[in-house]
């Protein structure tokens, strides 16, 4: 009885955090390129009070044994890379990628980090930047006499110095992929890093080397679909009850234990 009590606490703090999992996607539904993460679980070890295949007292094999197991645990929480809607906005500086691939941006600190949030801004000196002022890998810079700003499927920056005139090439858009995107290590604000886990980043432009193509004045939304997660939230809440339930049961075998008298 007292092993059920752990065992059923194990199942109460897994489930919590599945909650907590499931609240941060929800929280996240209308995040520019947020992937949502899915919650992993794994049962812990067993108490093994007889060997499968063990004699018994006859002299026979047992053909099955006695195992107790001990709980579960969070074992991952990964993240789903899948495409999430295009949603038109306008904005000639709106880039959402179709297919793999993220936008490198560099941070303060000299690192790359990798992003699938398209919603870039010019900066004070000239430079694409998002939203949170981090210039864009390669360093793009932009003249304020530049007209009829375009990003096409390729990742070429165009525009126009003199109305009339062709659009010339400004700059261009490189994207990075990982063979396992799911090992990156989500840092907030939409950034990723790189991880032993993720390997190194494939570069090339979109397109090319499996690399998706650009949508300009195109924004890809969150990939979390609400009635799923609240469907998983249910899930996630009865079997929280119904840990808590073992635990009192467990309680109330123990309390009529220790009530017996000789």
């Amino acid at each position: 009885m007292i092993r059920s009590l752990y065992t059923a606490a194990s199942g109460m703090k897994a489930n919590q955090t599945f909650v907590d999992n499931i609240s941060h996607n929800l929280s996240n539904v209308n995040t520019v390129g947020y992937k949502k993460s899915k919650i992993e679980f794994e049962d812990l070890m067993y108490q093994t009070l007889q060997e499968p295949g063990g004699q018994n007292g006859d002299g026979t094999r047992a053909p099955v044994g006695i195992q107790i197991g001990l709980g579960t645990k969070v074992l991952a929480t990964n993240k789903l890379f899948m495409q999430g809607n295009l949603e038109q906005t306008g904005n000639n500086l709106d880039v959402a990628i179709e297919g793999d691939g993220f936008f490198q941006v560099r941070l303060t600190n000299g690192e790359v980090a990798y992003t699938r949030a398209g919603a870039f801004k010019i900066s004070g000196d000239g430079y694409l930047t998002t939203s949170q002022g981090n210039i864009v890998e390669p360093g793009i810079s932009i003249s304020d006499d530049v007209q009829d700003l375009y990003i096409d499927a390729s990742g070429r920056i165009l525009g126009t110095l003199t109305a009339g005139e062709l659009p010339e090439e400004l700059g261009q858009l490189e994207l990075a992929r990982f063979v396992n995107p799911a090992g990156l290590r989500s840092h907030g604000s939409n950034l990723f890093t790189q991880t032993e886990a993720s390997g190194e980043p494939i570069i090339g432009e979109p397109g090319e080397e499996n690399i998706g193509v650009l949508r300009n004045q195109f924004l890809e939304s969150s990939n979390v679909q609400m009635v799923e997660e609240m469907v998983a939230m249910i899930v996630a809440q009865r079997a929280y009850e119904i840990s808590s339930k073992a635990i009192s049961t467990s309680d109330e075998m123990l309390q009529t234990a220790t009530s017996l008298k000789r």
